[in-house]
């Protein structure tokens, strides 16, 4: 516990490929591809992509890194801050067990990339499974229940300051002692208040991996440059743990195992819907409930959420605003809404939170039908990963039937894996909307490099093609 920051450091900066399980190879080159595509399609997708991409340009002069989706480049913490919104506007970057890993630490790692120059796939890779095991490690060592709506904080961004320091370093070749600085500079930076999603979501909750991956990269390069940054955050008497959680965390999930034991295998899980992650379990329920008795949109009187966390019942309240949402983010960040799409249509897709799909009558109508109903026995569990929400769904239908669905798990999660294939589909339809559009034969041609990435001798060979 005394040298938890230099622990962590000195993993981060020391762990080798050769520790990689294959699994976590394999998913580390998944994650990559999935964050570059959810990335590329918010440039068009999401208005406020546009804003944060015009803002950046508008600063002038020249950069060496790539904003995605719009080819253009600008110096790293400015590219990180683009790449970091754009990664979650669409809300369907993947989650692991502390908010969304990849985000926070592959989108400072490939800019990182880019400004080191000539850095391999396995490099990469390593730089990303430290940076992710870390980010994993600091949300299950968490001993409050339901902690991040219970003490109001994203983990992805609150974390995102630290462990995308620990992507961009390691890809920059920090050693250790520089690595902890880096990890001090960017700990004074934290910030991540739930307030931003309170009601109707605003861009802001678009923008967490926006801010972190910015401080991040800027952490880095200022430890390089050496900026002293400050110590002890994680053990400290006001480090992270006692200043933003009230607590103490268990210091053996957070430093056990290190360079042997990856958590973020057991709690990962990708989107196969592009909304909040609490929608997830709902949408699964509605989505059996409508397969298994054959309903069509016309059959349903009401349908409702019942329990779940904290997290569920922020989704679902104000109902009155929850059923319109203005914003696609907003929309993202509403069971109702989602769960009327998904009770009409049976799916949920991009072109669905498009502004056609925010004022589509039909899934309107629906959403007035949608209801919340607290259960307090709800179960509580330690933790912000995906098992953590669990409410149920009953449909009432228009000839007086009740019906009750409470998931064990939903698409996409750690036991329902999607296929390499579907995540290739999945990429190509979020590509499909980059500002800057890219030819099919060069987005078969990333596919294929990502997939070899561990092969790769450069990553500016996959950079050069969204650039």
């Amino acid at each position: 516990m005394q040298d938890a920051t230099h622990i962590l450091a000195r993993h981060a900066a020391t762990l080798r490929f050769e520790a990689l399980p294959e699994r976590l190879v394999t998913m580390v080159k998944q994650c990559v591809l999935d964050t570059i595509g959810v990335a590329i399609g918010a440039s068009t997708l999401s208005p406020e992509g546009q804003i944060v991409h015009e803002y950046v340009r508008a600063m002038g002069g020249s950069g060496d890194c790539t904003i995605l989706g719009f080819g253009t480049k600008a110096p790293a913490p400015w590219a990180v801050f683009v790449n970091g919104g754009l990664g979650h506007m669409l809300d369907y970057d993947d989650m692991g067990g502390a908010g969304h890993d990849s985000i926070a630490t592959i989108l400072p790692a490939l800019a990182a990339s880019q400004k080191m120059g000539r850095v391999s796939g396995a490099e990469l890779i390593t730089a990303i499974a430290a940076a992710t095991d870390m980010h994993t490690r600091l949300g299950r060592c968490v001993l409050i229940p339901d902690w991040t709506i219970a003490e109001g904080w994203f983990a992805t961004q609150l974390f995102g300051y630290i462990t995308g320091a620990a992507a961009a370093g390691r890809v920059m070749q920090l050693d250790a002692p520089t690595m902890a600085q880096a990890f001090g500079i960017g700990f004074n930076q934290a910030s991540g208040s739930r307030q931003m999603a309170v009601g109707d979501a605003t861009h802001m909750r678009s923008m967490q991996a926006g801010f972190s991956g910015q401080g991040a990269m800027m952490a880095v390069e200022l430890a390089q440059r050496g900026l002293v940054g400050t110590r002890e955050i994680f053990e400290g008497r006001y480090g992270m743990f006692r200043t933003y959680i009230r607590g103490e965390p268990d210091w053996q999930e957070l430093l056990g195992g290190l360079g042997e034991r990856f958590p973020w295998l057991d709690w990962h899980g990708f989107k196969v819907w592009p909304a909040c992650s609490y929608t997830r379990r709902p949408n699964a329920a509605i989505q059996s409930l409508r397969q298994e008795f054959g309903l069509a949109p016309e059959d349903i009187e009401s349908v409702t959420i019942i329990g779940g966390t904290g997290g569920v019942r922020m989704l679902c309240e104000p109902l009155e605003l929850k059923r319109r949402p203005e914003l696609a983010i907003a929309a993202k960040h509403s069971i109702p809404f989602t769960a009327a799409i998904m009770a009409v249509r049976g799916t949920v897709t991009l072109r669905d939170y498009t502004e056609a799909g925010l004022a589509d009558p039909e899934i309107l109508a629906m959403a007035d039908r949608v209801f919340y109903r607290a259960d307090p026995q709800s179960a509580v569990v330690v933790g912000d990963g995906p098992a953590t929400s669990s409410p149920a769904v009953e449909i009432v239908t228009r000839d007086g039937r009740t019906l009750y669905r409470k998931p064990d798990g939903v698409p996409g999660d750690r036991h329902n894996p999607p296929s390499q294939a579907q995540l290739e589909a999945k990429f190509r339809d979020c590509v499909a909307f980059a500002a800057k559009p890219i030819a099919d034969a060069d987005v078969e041609r990333l596919i294929a490099l990502i997939g070899d990435l561990e092969r790769l001798e450069d990553i500016n060979e996959i950079m050069q093609l969204l650039s």
